[in-house]
This record gives structure tokens, C-alpha cells and sequence, in this order.
């Protein structure tokens, strides 16, 4: 299979580690892809299997655009590839779509390269009749993407930055409990948050005492992505489940996040081990 990359942009680049878009020639995906679901890939041999989010598809070119940020091997890997190249293997599209539906008031928010999964979601939720109100957060202003590709769809819209280099200084959760005390949630009105395990799971406790549906999508680590190898089990509600095919999306009010948490750090020191044996 030649998987063509057809485009490759840099959204942010600090302190060495970027932000990168890329836009994928896959005709099969492209025609079947919803909001919410993602991708697998392998960037060379050498490299292992990583989802990843499907930001936009267009459907006539038969594209999928996908957003990431060079962390571990196979997405340092990915960094290296420019628009001619192919991709040693690619699968999807995977996991659960969005369920999209007119609740009335959703709130959407992102944090850091989770902000890539929000944005096809709202614009969804948007087309279906919602009153969208986006909250992103990152740690600097150089790390904020989809900024202007996000307001134009949302009837809200507030920036946070750990450092205060752009917006308003703090946390989305600062912005969410502010909105959330300011009006009555109707029973009906939904939080969708996606970003980094500790924001997601900030965001799971500030709005259960409003008692608003909050749903998130997980990061869980993946290998096979269909269920077999078990690497990403989470618990919710007490039962086991796998990010890959029971989701990716969850209630969060149910979510066991320290368990998730720790599972998600198993392999920091092999993974850190295997860049520095790759000169990445």
C-alpha cells in the first residue's frame, strides 16, 4: 500500500519538540471517517503502531489531515517524513464516532495537541443546532493551535496559558467553573474535554457538582487498536474497558484516573531509552 503524505506544515516549534500537520492521501478512510474516530499508523518499519486523531477529512480530495506533536519515537519518526514520502502502514478509520445531537449548550474544550481532536467535534456539534462554547488551554502562547479555525465555529470563546504569555492565565477549568456557576445547566447540556490525563480528570471534577453530562476522550496507550492486546484497558463504572473499541470516548464522571493515569507512564523510561538509541 502507498500511503502518500501530501502535505506537511510546522504549527509550533519549542524548546525542540513540534507541533506538525500533515495531510495523508487515503482515499478508503477518508469516505467512512467521523468525527471522534482515529487513525493508526506506522511512520517506518522501525517505528510502533500510535493513534491518532483525524482533525479534518476531506472528503473530495480524499485527504485526512492529522495534527501531532513530536514526543516519543515513532512520532519523532513521523517528524522526519516530508510531503512525497509514504507511510510504512496505515489503519482506520477506528474507535466509536461522536454521538452528535442537539443538546442545546455544549462546551468544548482542549488542552494542548488535544485541542486537534475538538475541533472536528465541534464543528459537528455546531452544524447540528449547539450553542458552542470553546475553551482552549496551553502551557505557552507558541503552543496554541486551531485558534482562528475554532472561534469561527464557536458563539463563546476563551484562551488560557499555564504562563499567562496569551489569554488569560490559569487553567480551563478556571473558565469552565466560572461559566458553569454563572448559569443553570439544563439537563441536557453536555462538556466534551479532551487534553492532557490531569486536565481531563480537573474537568470530570468541576462539573460534577453541577451534575452536567461530561464525556472525554482518552488517551490510553494502543498497540493493535482492535481489542486483542489489552494495552489500552481502562476502568469505567468499575468494569474493564478498552479505549480502542469500547471508544475513545467516556463518561467521565466514571473514569478511574489514577489507574489510567499510571498505566500511561509504564513505558516513559523505555520510550525515553529508545530515542536516545535513535539519536532523537
Amino acid at each position: 500500500m502507498n500511503i502518500k503524505i501530501s502535505d506537511k506544515k510546522i504549527l509550533a516549534d519549542i524548546s525542540g519538540s513540534k507541533i506538525i500537520q500533515i495531510k495523508i492521501s487515503a482515499p478508503d478512510i477518508a469516505k467512512k471517517a467521523k468525527p471522534g474516530q482515529f487513525i493508526v499508523l506506522m511512520a517506518t518499519e522501525e517505528g510502533e503502531r500510535i493513534p491518532l486523531t483525524i482533525a479534518e477529512i476531506d472528503s473530495v480530495k480524499t485527504t485526512l489531515t492529522i495534527i501531532f506533536q513530536e514526543v516519543g519515537l515513532t512520532t519523532r519518526l513521523l517528524a522526519k517524513l516530508n510531503a512525497g514520502d509514504s507511510l510504512y502502514a496505515l489503519a482506520g478509520p477506528l474507535g466509536h464516532p461522536t454521538e452528535i445531537r442537539k443538546y442545546g449548550k455544549v462546551i468544548i474544550i482542549g488542552g494542548g495537541v488535544g485541542i486537534v481532536e475538538i475541533y472536528p467535534v465541534a464543528k459537528a456539534f455546531k452544524e447540528a443546532g449547539n450553542e458552542i462554547t470553546t475553551i482552549l488551554g496551553a502551557r505557552t502562547k507558541d503552543l496554541l493551535i486551531l485558534e482562528e479555525e475554532l472561534k469561527k465555529i464557536s458563539d463563546n470563546f476563551y484562551i488560557t496559558t499555564d504562563d499567562g504569555s496569551y489569554g488569560r492565565k490559569g487553567f480551563v477549568t478556571d473558565v469552565l467553573k466560572e461559566i458553569l456557576s454563572s448559569f443553570v445547566p439544563h439537563p441536557s447540556s453536555l462538556v466534551y474535554a479532551v487534553g492532557p490525563i490531569p486536565m481531563m480528570r480537573k474537568v470530570a471534577d468541576t462539573t460534577k457538582p453541577f451534575n452536567i453530562k461530561t464525556l472525554v476522550s482518552l488517551n490510553a496507550l494502543m498497540v493493535d487498536a482492535t481489542g486483542m492486546c489489552g494495552c489500552c484497558r481502562v476502568s469505567v463504572s468499575g468494569k474493564t474497558r478498552f479505549s480502542c473499541v469500547d471508544g475513545p470516548e467516556f463518561d467521565a464522571h466514571l473514569v478511574d484516573w489514577d489507574e489510567l493515569a499510571k498505566r500511561n507512564k509504564i513505558y516513559s523510561d523505555k520510550e525515553q531509552h529508545i530515542c536516545r538509541l535513535y539519536n532523537l
